[in-house]
């Protein structure tokens, strides 16, 4: 089952040449034939080692501006023959065609070139095609074919060789198989997803390189594991490995982070925001968002939109907490806030995020664009009697902000830029408000003159009833529902200004 094989002939074609110099070198001494096309010929050459130019093995030049190089039987043959069959090996006799054993191939950098905003044309030269054949072919034959398909695996191979005299197993051929596959597949999502941005076909596709194992998932007997490139857009500062858990409240940090503008700090707990303060300075927003709910803020993740310098660092400090997020940190500040090992401190950096969602459920996928609006006082419309006061129209686009990112049914109270109370992910809307009552009053906070926000329109006139007894002084909801008028009315009667968005922000 081992089914060792020596190479013999190799064709070496690729467009990086990091570290490839050592592997050539090595595959020399074993007296492998190089073939080669290009500046891959020409590395060779400046290496002071023999190489065979692709187009005398094809009998054809380069042609077509460089499309069409190796796409010919002389070379396909030699990498697709099935050594064992008496019938290929006298069709490569007939014809002359070496066997190729060892073929290193990448690609052309397409992601890349879409990313760095070029030109169509540009981008569409990048799709390879002579390589991604090449690649596919070498895979397919595993059983007599090595296939390198990046430059991550020369070292591998140069141990491989070194161990095995020159050798490899049908093993090791087959985990290099399984890898190319996975850089075909890669490469083809990446150019299918490019082409399917204007008038989608409806399909899904998602390609991910890079993973990170997790400690477990969102509970320790189960496993975990993220896809994506974290490195892109954190610098770990300090701290532990981030969890499953760490990671679903951060992305849920970053998205309601980025609403805000002006100096403004959030704690969350469960993806749930337990304080929110915007101030003219990023310690008094800290101070004020962790006066909203400090017992919930215990062990949580806190995230803002500026620097964090010493003074805000050594208040933070008092608090136990899993992650900070911010832009920046001082020098001093970073002395104070790594002094504890485990805390986990992130500098944010900036970097595009993703415009839909997606996650796995029944027995599909299913897939949605971002919630990517939020109203404010202009698209608000007033429906009382009572007209909100520019200052009550700027907390209910405070609040907005905050219930668009709180988990449904959600009611949340604001009044000077700061988050007073909420509830959420409640049953009945009426109990998400009453929860938001009791605890804006049990940590000391006057309900009267604050405003109201709802994620979703009011089916009965219940919730504004209470809320208007309870000192609430302007509500914002997306209107919608067949009993508005109920609503309205019962505002009316409590002297509470009303206003809807047209807009519901549900979030599951």
């Amino acid at each position: 089952m081992n089914h060792p094989v020596k190479i013999k002939n190799a064709l070496v074609s690729v467009y990086y040449k990091d570290n490839l110099a050592p592997l050539i070198q090595l595959l020399h001494t074993y007296g492998v034939t190089f073939y080669s096309t290009g500046g891959t010929e020409a590395f060779i050459r400046d290496l002071d080692i023999p190489v065979e130019r692709v187009e005398d093995l094809t009998g054809y030049p380069s042609i077509l501006g460089g499309r069409v190089k190796t796409l010919h039987p002389n070379v396909f043959g030699g990498i697709l023959s099935r050594r064992p069959l008496a019938e290929d090996k006298q069709q490569l006799d007939q014809y002359e065609i070496p066997e190729i054993d060892l073929v290193i191939v990448d690609l052309y950098p397409f992601e890349e070139t879409v990313a760095s905003g070029a030109a169509e044309q540009d981008i569409i030269e990048k799709i390879d095609i002579g390589g991604i054949s090449l690649i596919r072919a070498a895979a397919k034959n595993f059983n007599d074919v090595v296939i390198i398909s990046s430059k991550n695996d020369y070292t591998e191979l140069e141990e491989i060789l070194k161990n095995q005299e020159g050798a490899t197993s049908l093993e090791q051929r087959k985990s290099f198989a399984k890898r190319a596959f996975n850089t075909s597949s890669h490469y083809d999502t990446a150019i299918f997803n490019y082409f399917n941005q204007e008038e989608p076909i409806e399909v899904f596709k998602q390609s991910e390189q890079k993973a990170q194992t997790l400690r477990y998932g969102e509970n320790p007997h189960q496993k975990g594991v993220f896809f994506g490139n974290l490195d892109a857009m954190f610098d770990k500062l300090n701290g532990k490995e981030l969890s499953y858990n760490n990671l679903v409240d951060v992305d849920a940090a970053v998205a309601i982070i980025d609403e805000f503008q002006e100096p403004t700090f959030a704690i969350l707990k469960h993806t749930n925001a337990c304080g929110v303060a915007s101030r003219n300075t990023i310690k008094e927003a800290w101070l004020a968002a962790l006066a909203c709910d400090p017992v919930s803020a215990f062990g949580g993740v806190l995230i803002c939109n500026a620097e964090v310098d010493k003074e805000t660092a050594e208040e933070i400090n008092n608090l136990f907490f899993e992650v900070l997020i911010a832009p920046s940190y001082s020098e001093d500040a970073l002395q104070v806030l790594t002094a504890k090992k485990n805390r986990i401190i992130l500098r944010r950096k900036e970097v595009a995020l993703p415009s839909q969602q997606f996650k796995t459920l029944l027995n599909g996928v299913i897939l949605q664009d971002k919630d990517n609006t939020v109203e404010g006082p202009k698209e608000m419309t007033s429906i009382t009697e009572v007209k909100p006061t520019e200052e009550q129209l700027k907390d209910l686009y405070f609040a907005n902000k905050i219930v668009k990112h709180t988990k449904s049914n959600t009611i949340v109270f604001a009044k000077d830029g700061t988050l007073i109370a909420s509830g959420v992910g409640q049953t009945s809307r009426v109990d998400a408000l009453k929860q938001a009552i009791e605890k804006a009053q049990s940590f000391g906070f006057e309900i009267k003159g604050s405003v109201m926000a709802s994620d979703a329109f009011f089916p009965f006139p219940d919730c504004v009833e209470i809320a208007g007894d309870a000192g609430v002084v302007a509500v914002l909801q997306p209107g919608g529902s067949i009993k508005d008028q109920l609503s309205i009315d019962m505002a009316n009667e409590k002297r509470v200004a009303m206003v809807t968005t047209g807009v519901r922000h549900f979030k599951h």
